[in-house]
């Protein structure tokens, strides 16, 4: 067993099958496990104020369980093992908010044409994914591919095809005069009295702009003035 001093310990090129249980030594924040014969990691094998972890070059088919609670991971390197599912390792990295260094490639789930970007969408902190740094490109090509429903709403208000919801607790009101005019006189015809049977109705509309009044908010004020029923002939 190398250390270098406290904080950083060289297990590398060792033959090691497993991972010793680390746990207890608080000081370490970076810990190299790179090259050797290990095919799974205990639950219990770092402490939580770990900041660079080198798995690479291994045997290991899934990380599900023993990295979640590193939180304060910046690098890690996971490149060349056998791990099989990308769900399940997205899961487990997903408390990661300083991870800014990670290497996947050369497992099995990389081969899927879309596992950078997916990688890429869902840890916004990443700058240097497999030894490539991330561009803006590539995570605003990730936003759009994996979260379509924001970008549709998105690129919709952006060309003035759809209006924004209403706020929390507040209530919407149509900023289109004619709309809300066409409004105003359906619901006075509905909410109103029936009209005598010899009274017909007529081409004009009984309700009229009385007083426009434009708020800071951009709401308008519509007034029903009462007119007189049409006479029939």
């Amino acid at each position: 067993m190398k250390r270098d001093d406290e904080s950083r310990l060289h297990l590398g090129r060792r033959g090691l099958c497993f991972v010793p249980d680390l746990s207890k030594f608080s000081m370490l924040r970076c810990v190299c496990l790179n090259n050797n014969k290990i095919t799974e990691i205990c639950r219990t094998s770092f402490n939580c104020c770990l900041t660079e972890l080198y798995l690479q070059n291994n045997y290991i088919t899934s990380i599900s369980g023993p990295l979640r609670h590193l939180s304060c991971l910046r690098v890690l390197l996971l490149h060349n093992n056998q791990i099989k599912c990308l769900d399940e390792t997205v899961a487990e990295l997903r408390n990661m908010q300083d991870l800014h260094t990670l290497s996947l490639y050369l497992n099995p789930f990389t081969q899927d044409p879309q596992y950078r970007h997916y990688v890429v969408h869902h840890f916004p902190s990443v700058q240097l994914l497999d030894r490539k740094e991330v561009n803006l490109g590539e995570t605003r090509l990730a936003f759009k591919t994996f979260n379509t429903e924001r970008q549709r709403v998105l690129d919709s208000i952006a060309f003035g095809r759809r209006a924004l919801p209403p706020p929390a607790g507040g209530k919407y009101i149509n900023k289109n005069p004619s709309s809300q005019h066409r409004t105003k006189c359906k619901n006075s015809l509905n909410n109103g009295t029936e009209r005598p049977s010899g009274i017909r109705q007529t081409q004009n509309s009984i309700v009229q702009v009385k007083v426009i009044k434009w708020s800071g908010s951009g709401l308008a004020q519509w007034n029903p003035v009462k007119s007189k029923p049409p006479i029939d002939h």
